[in-house]
C-alpha cells in the first residue's frame, strides 16, 4: 500500500484526485490540503510515500513545496501550466500530469509511482543497496558500492561508477547525500562527495581516490578529519 497526501489550492482539484484515488486499490490517500504550510506540518509528524501536488499556488509554489520537504517522498506534479513540466522533472518527478487529465492519465502515473517507491523499498530491505536515480528518462539502478565519487556540477551530477559508464543525472549535491549511507559517505567540497572506503591518502587538503586527486574545500574541512579519524 502506498500512502499519499494531495495538495492543491483549488478544493474542486482535489475532488478528482480523492475520487481517482478511490477507484485505484494500491492508493491510500491519508489527507488532503489546500494550504501547503499545512501539509509541511503533516508530513513532518506523519511521513508518506507519495505527493499529488500543484505547482501553482498562492502561498508556497509546488517547486517550492517540495524542496522543502526533508524525507524521500515521491512526487506526481498536477497543474495547468504545461510550462513547469521541465522543472518538475528536473526535481525527479515521477510524473507531469497537465490539467484536466483523465482516469487513464491518472492510473499511468500512479503505477510509475509504484514501480519507483517499490525499487526503494526493496533497496532499502535488500542487504545490497541500491540507487536509482532518473537518466536518460529512466530510472537507473546504481550499486553504492560500486560509486567511486559524486561530482557536482551546475545543476547536474556526474556519478563515477566503478566498471560503468559515468551517469548525468538532474539532482542537486544535498539530495543525493540524503540518499547515500551517511556512515560511508561524505561532502568534502561544494563539487565533490566521496565514499570513505575509496581514499587511499590525504595529504594538505588534497586526497587521493581510485588514483585520481580531490581537492579537500576550506568549509567541509572541519567536518571531513573529524570523520576520517574516527
Amino acid at each position: 500500500m502506498i500512502k499519499a497526501i494531495a495538495i492543491d489550492d483549488e478544493p474542486p482539484a482535489l475532488d478528482v484526485i480523492e475520487n481517482f484515488c478511490s477507484k485505484i486499490d494500491f492508493i491510500d490517500l491519508q489527507k488532503t490540503f489546500t494550504k501547503p504550510t499545512e501539509a509541511l506540518k503533516y508530513l513532518r509528524k506523519f511521513p508518506v510515500d507519495l505527493l499529488f501536488l500543484d505547482i501553482q499556488m498562492p502561498s508556497l509554489t509546488g517547486i517550492e513545496f517540495y524542496k522543502a520537504v526533508q524525507q524521500d517522498t515521491k512526487v506526481i506534479f498536477t497543474t495547468a501550466h504545461s510550462e513547469y513540466a521541465v522543472e518538475g522533472f528536473n526535481l525527479q518527478a515521477v510524473d507531469f500530469l497537465l490539467k484536466p487529465y483523465t482516469f487513464e492519465r491518472f492510473e499511468q502515473a500512479v503505477n510509475r509511482a509504484k514501480e519507483a517507491i517499490g525499487m526503494t523499498r526493496q533497496s532499502d530491505s535488500s542487504s545490497e543497496q541500491f540507487l536509482f536515480v532518473r537518466a536518460d528518462y529512466s530510472l537507473v539502478k546504481i550499486n553504492i558500492s560500486d560509486i567511486l565519487y559524486i561530482e557536482g556540477l551546475d545543476d547536474y551530477l556526474k556519478i563515477h561508477v566503478y566498471n560503468q559508464k559515468t551517469i548525468v543525472t538532474r539532482m542537486t549535491m544535498k539530495s543525493i547525500l540524503k540518499r547515500l549511507p551517511q556512515k560511508d559517505f561524505v561532502r568534502i567540497h561544494r563539487s565533490f562527495i566521496i565514499p570513505f572506503k575509496r581514499v587511499e591518502s590525504v595529504k594538505n587538503k588534497v586526497l587521493i581516490l581510485e588514483g585520481k586527486e580531490l581537492p579537500i574545500g576550506n568549509s567541509y574541512e572541519e567536518e571531513f578529519f573529524k570523520l576520517f579519524k574516527q
